[in-house]
């Protein structure tokens, strides 16, 4: 298994991924019109993946403002340290400090952040919907 920087020729496979984890956790809660474009929201400056045998099994992306998003481990690959990892390559290419948002729904993500020293700095409702069609809570962290 190799974490590298995604590439154009990757999003096929990005998405490929994404569509498995949202068949199995509502991630992102609705599918979008254009996941390709999901993936890549306008302020996006890096986004790495975790990839074996030509398989993306996790997707990281950060904005230009330090955010983590678009954070993903497809649900064959969970359990292997993908998620800790994705988030140490993008530690590792970002001096000072990341930050991230996460839904109060988003239960094992939470935990990992959590085991990992992110510290929650306070949390709001989103503009769009969870899984109950309400505004979500997001949860807002600081790494450590």
């Amino acid at each position: 298994m190799e974490i590298r920087l995604r590439n154009r020729e990757d999003m096929d496979a990005c998405v490929e991924a994404l569509a498995q984890v949202q068949a199995a956790d509502r991630y992102p809660v609705d599918w979008p019109d254009d996941p390709g474009g999901w993936l890549t929201p306008a302020d996006l400056a890096s986004a790495w993946i975790a990839i074996e045998a030509g398989n993306v099994l996790g997707h990281v992306g950060l904005t230009r403002d330090a955010e983590i998003v678009r954070l993903f481990v497809t649900p064959a690959a969970r359990g292997r340290g993908l998620a800790a990892g994705l988030l140490d390559s993008v530690r590792a290419a970002v001096r000072g400090p990341l930050k991230l948002r996460v839904s109060s729904e988003g239960k094992s993500a939470i935990a990992l952040y959590e085991r990992s020293g992110w510290r929650r700095v306070g949390s709001s409702r989103a503009d769009w919907a969870n899984a109950a069609g309400e505004p979500a809570l997001l949860h807002h962290y600081v790494s450590p």
